[in-house]
């Protein structure tokens, strides 16, 4: 019997591959002129707002127990507030399709920690896999192991490595821990309204002298875009994923991500694709590809 196509999955797919492809330009838009945590901070604010009346219209705003509410606390904060908002961060100092290249290494993270929790199991293509996503990384640094000794830059890497710590840690809690939920938009209404909160917080211990008459239309209305579709569509599709198909699996979208943010950043913000940037690119989808592949059974 033909198993029936799961086409909310697909579009759930499609929407991880491609919105999330282009959240990386509009956050080096929106960093341009607005301090990075103000940005996650609006950014979450607006997509717990947009969730808050979709509840209420649906009358499904409801308080469930502590416990669910210290999952989606820590959630929130490995997947929004140090994923997301390192890598905001990040992008004040590094290029949008740079960031999103490291962080194509999302899956291969995931695979290694996914051995040590016991989700995965040791093999010679994960190993290959894993040594060709980090030979893709060398390439990336090749010429440029200079540009380390850049403070900022040294910096805005190392926020980089955090936010993909904070997401593979999430992703694995996810899978490892799952609770059947039935409402999406509750989970992540409570894990917006907790990181809008840490990130108001953070916003103003660290950029609380920021000049708000100096913040321009594009870089706002890229916090808008960021809110509506980086956050709420992207994460509700993420989520959606994530309960149908393995961590991994849905992990394997970032090197779409990849290829999308590069192509943007060349031709709205000019950002130089060298190279090396390019058989960097290839190694590491080629290593997400082998560490990931599954042979599909007849």
């Amino acid at each position: 019997m033909t198993k029936k196509t799961d086409l909310k999955l697909i579009f759930a797919l499609l929407g991880v591959a491609i919105v999330w492809g282009t959240t990386y330009l509009g956050i080096r838009i929106a960093v341009e002129t607005i301090p990075p945590w103000f940005v996650t901070a609006i950014r979450q604010t607006i997509a717990s707002l947009i969730l808050l009346v979709v509840l209420l219209r649906k009358k499904e705003l409801v308080w469930k127990d502590w416990p669910y509410l210290r999952r989606q606390m820590l959630l929130s904060f490995l997947m929004i507030v140090v994923a997301n908002g390192m890598t905001t961060v990040a992008e004040q100092t590094i290029p949008s399709g740079l960031t999103s290249l490291l962080n194509a290494l999302n899956p291969i993270v995931v695979f290694i920690a996914s051995l040590f929790v016991g989700l995965q199991k040791p093999s010679w293509k994960g190993f290959i896999g894993v040594v060709i996503g980090f030979l893709g990384v060398a390439f990336i640094f090749r010429d440029g192991i200079g540009d380390l000794l850049d403070p900022d830059y040294k910096t805005g890497i190392l926020f980089l490595c955090f936010a993909i710590a904070g997401w593979a840690t999430g992703t694995i809690y996810t899978k490892k821990y799952s609770v059947p939920s039935g409402n999406i938009f509750l989970d992540l209404f409570y894990q917006f309204v907790f990181s809008a909160i840490v990130q108001w917080i953070l916003a103003f211990v660290f950029s609380g002298d920021t000049d708000f008459s100096s913040w321009t239309m594009i870089s706002l209305s890229a916090v808008v875009y960021l809110a509506v579709f980086g956050s709420v569509v992207g994460y509700f599709c993420y989520i959606y994923a994530l309960k149908k198909v393995s961590a991994t699996e849905v992990s394997v979208l970032s090197y779409f991500n990849t290829v999308i943010a590069l192509f943007l950043g060349w031709l709205v913000l000019d950002e130089i694709i060298t190279i090396d940037i390019l058989i960097a690119t290839a190694l590491i989808i080629l290593g997400v590809f082998i560490t990931n592949y599954k042979k599909q059974k007849i």
